[in-house]
């Protein structure tokens, strides 16, 4: 007879075996977490982090504005390297586009800062700089480490001066041996743009300070740990799932899962932003929220300035924290970290954070003839400051339009208002491109000649370089 009390233990032993090895990530016990509500909460607790270090900061950013935030934070670095600490900086090529200057760094390593760029343009690798460094982590003295999604500017603290909220995002502090996992994600990100850090700083071994269990999952291009996770995740969902993200775009395989959970009687709740920097990508959201929403996923738009938190909690028992959002970019093709969480008192604690948040959103909903509709939803102006996430936003963006595409080719289903106004334009737009190639032909051969160009003698030059090393070998 089935005994299913007896039958627990192992099914939870089988589905953290299942995570480890879909995350490639361990389950580390002896850790001490706390959740950091946007900046008003991280951006202290960093400072604070760093103006304490005694040996040594890693910091990998994807990007630092040049503003009053930025240079506190970079201030406070320079002081710490003037004073002898080893602080190690990277930052992401694309997501810095306008955020700072060459000045600004070069500050930073004039009082001693090691500043790195992850991933900038190489002749020889034509599309490399499709892949991100997408991590906002701060280790210090292998003591604390803190992993989260706010970047570093002054918009995510806002302006309570001009009465503008900050940022919703957030972030946890961790102590205790999990530790050791965050820096050894550092430690491959900062070999591949340079010289590797000392050998003694990489194994480190950070005492037991409490009794949470957790996983760091280090995201890196092409691996889709996260994805096959947040998949596996919403299949195990018995009782709740409730996420959040800033710029959701949902691969097929994880609506399929999203929509079987919900089916299946799980309480699947998905929060996104209301207000956006670009304002075409708003409507055009709604369009992927339709297959949620018939399927009984509860759709959520925060009412705030911007909502740029990327979080997942399910059944009061499992919660994630971190810079993956739910698009291709992110579980394909950018380096990420998360902070996956076992434990009853933070997954509780999250959910409330979820509940306070829902106080300030609105529904999505399918009204009396299929329309999707926010009820009552408040004017938002569009947001002033940009920046939080390009790569993601692009991603998602691109996701939605191919999609759009798609559908009106291959009229697979029902187009939305909005896309079928978005199919005119495209069509448009693509009638127009093929009537100027057909009478300047050279107008497309030219960029495709430069391409293959590139491409060609990017492909030469790798294979002269395999070859020598294959011959000094």
């Amino acid at each position: 007879m089935w005994d299913e009390r007896a039958a627990v233990p192992q099914m939870r032993a089988l589905a953290a075996q299942a995570f480890s090895r879909a995350a490639g990530a361990p389950l580390i016990d002896g850790n001490r977490v706390r959740i950091l509500e946007d900046a008003r909460e991280n951006y202290p607790a960093w400072l604070e982090a760093i103006r304490s270090a005694k040996r040594r900061i890693h910091f990998e950013a994807y990007f630092i504005r040049d503003d009053e935030t930025g240079r506190s934070f970079a201030e406070a670095l320079a002081a710490k390297a003037r004073d002898g600490v080893a602080v190690r900086l990277v930052y992401d090529w694309f997501g810095n586009l306008g955020k700072a200057s060459s000045r600004f760094w070069e500050h930073l390593r004039g009082a001693g800062v090691d500043v790195r760029c992850y991933n900038p343009p190489q002749l020889d690798s034509p599309l490399a700089w499709v892949s991100r460094d997408h991590r906002k982590m701060l280790e210090v003295d292998g003591e604390v480490a803190f992993i989260t999604g706010l970047c570093v500017a002054s918009y995510w603290a806002g302006d309570p001066a001009r009465g503008i909220e900050p940022w919703r995002d957030t972030g946890v502090e961790i102590r205790g041996p999990a530790i050791a996992e965050i820096v050894r994600s550092f430690a491959r990100t900062w070999a591949s743009t340079g010289s590797p850090l000392p050998d003694g700083e990489v194994d480190l071994e950070a005492p037991a300070v409490g009794d949470v269990c957790l996983r760091i999952v280090a995201s890196e291009p092409a691996t889709t740990g996260m994805l096959r996770l947040d998949q596996m995740v919403a299949a195990l969902a018995r009782k709740r799932l409730w996420l959040t993200d800033a710029y959701y775009a949902g691969t097929s395989s994880y609506v399929q899962a999203l929509r079987a959970a919900a089916k299946d009687g799980v309480d699947v709740r998905l929060m996104v932003p209301n207000a956006t920097d670009i304002p075409l990508l708003r409507p055009l959201s709604r369009t992927g929220y339709r297959p949620l929403l018939e399927a009984g996923v509860r759709v959520f738009e925060w009412n705030g300035t911007m909502l740029h938190a990327k979080t997942a909690t399910m059944d009061g028992q499992w919660a994630r924290v971190g810079s993956t959002n739910l698009n291709i970019a992110s579980w394909f093709g950018n380096l990420e970290l998360d902070a996956v969480i076992e434990d009853q008192a933070f997954a509780t604690a999250m959910e409330e954070m979820y509940e306070r948040d829902l106080a300030n959103a609105t529904e999505v909903v399918l009204d009396e003839k299929r329309r999707m509709r926010a009820p009552g939803e408040p004017h938002h102006p569009r947001i002033a400051a940009t920046g939080g996430g390009s790569a993601s936003r692009a991603a998602a963006g691109a996701m939605r339009f191919g999609r759009t595409i798609g559908a009106a080719l291959m009229d697979r289903r029902v187009l939305e208002p909005i896309e079928a106004r978005l199919a005119l334009v495209m069509g448009a737009t693509l009638s127009a491109l093929a009537l100027l190639f057909a009478i300047f032909p050279r107008a497309l051969a030219y960029p495709l000649i430069g391409l293959g160009a590139w491409a060609g003698l990017a492909l030469l030059y790798r294979g002269y370089r395999l070859y020598l090393d294959r011959k000094r070998r």
